[in-house]
């Protein structure tokens, strides 16, 4: 039957009924506006606090770049309001903070020798790099088979070479205080190495420190060694079995031990203040700048 056939009464009920039926879509389709409006601003937040804020000068506020949830893992009041930007003075202030490098810890000064004294000929000659009359001057007693003694050599000394001794701001000087026969027998040779090799021979055995040093055959080790700097078999027996040299390098370390109270390697003597133990680019580097 079809709407117009419907007596008066029945159109008036189901008119009645449609207007109903609207309302009640029309209040379903307002809740869903609600939930839909709603869920954008949950979203919107979760993505603010993962997103870093910048207040207007550009600066990033610490307090943006962790993200705070409460255990049921909505986000809280105080995590909203840690995201409004500071003042210009407070950023200032964060980004002086971060930007300051961090001071290295100087280590404990051991004690203080005679500069003059501690430049007096030794047994042997001076093996030392840098300008003579540099502002500061380093001497360091090390052993060829010492650990914290490779460890600067390998991981400190070159760049200090770089920003100190190749500047003329630093004299560089080495000195033997070997604690084994090892030790001496790779001092002696890199005191045989040719003119100018001194250095290069000493880095060439800290780095391969662990193939030599600990090897049970430690003479064969320190040949193959040897032969990379261009010795020979009779080169290196002649230079092991050269007592006076050997003599020469003992008392290079009686001569510290009586003298200047080194008792063990490496100790530093930086203007004549005595330093021990391994140390890193940044430690050496601020207590050469204390004296410069």
């Amino acid at each position: 039957m079809s709407f117009s056939e419907m007596s008066p009464s029945k159109r008036l009920l189901s008119a009645v009924a449609v207007a109903a039926i609207a309302v009640t879509l029309a209040a379903c389709s307002d809740e869903k506006k609600d939930a839909a409006s709603s869920a954008p601003a949950k979203e919107t937040t979760e993505t603010a606090a993962k997103t870093e804020v910048k207040p207007a000068d550009g600066s990033m506020m610490a307090a943006t770049k962790t993200e705070v949830k409460p255990a049921d893992g909505t986000m809280t009041s105080s995590t909203m309001s840690s995201m409004k930007p500071a003042t210009a003075d407070a950023n200032q202030t964060q980004t002086a903070q971060a930007a300051a490098p961090a001071k290295a810890e100087l280590p404990e000064v051991q004690g203080e020798v005679d500069v003059a004294k501690l430049m007096e000929p030794g047994p042997l000659p001076e093996m030392s790099i840098g300008k003579a009359d540099a502002p500061v001057t380093i001497v360091e007693y090390m052993s060829m088979t010492c650990p914290h003694c490779a460890a600067f050599h390998n991981e400190t000394f070159d760049a200090i070479k770089t920003k100190y001794v190749d500047s003329g701001k630093v004299r560089f000087i080495v000195r033997e205080f070997p604690f084994d026969p090892r030790a001496a027998a790779a001092f002696m040779l890199a005191r045989c190495a040719p003119e100018g090799q001194y250095f290069p021979m000493v880095s060439m055995l800290f780095k391969q420190q662990e193939t030599w040093a600990a090897a049970p055959n430690g003479r064969d080790a320190l040949l193959q060694m040897s032969k990379l700097a261009g010795f020979t078999q009779e080169s290196f027996e002649a230079c092991l079995t050269n007592q006076k040299l050997l003599d020469d390098v003992n008392a290079t370390m009686q001569k510290g031990a009586k003298d200047f109270n080194v008792q063990s390697t490496p100790t530093f003597f930086i203007n004549g203040k005595q330093y021990s133990g391994d140390m890193s680019v940044d430690t050496m580097s601020a207590l050469i700048d204390t004296n410069l």
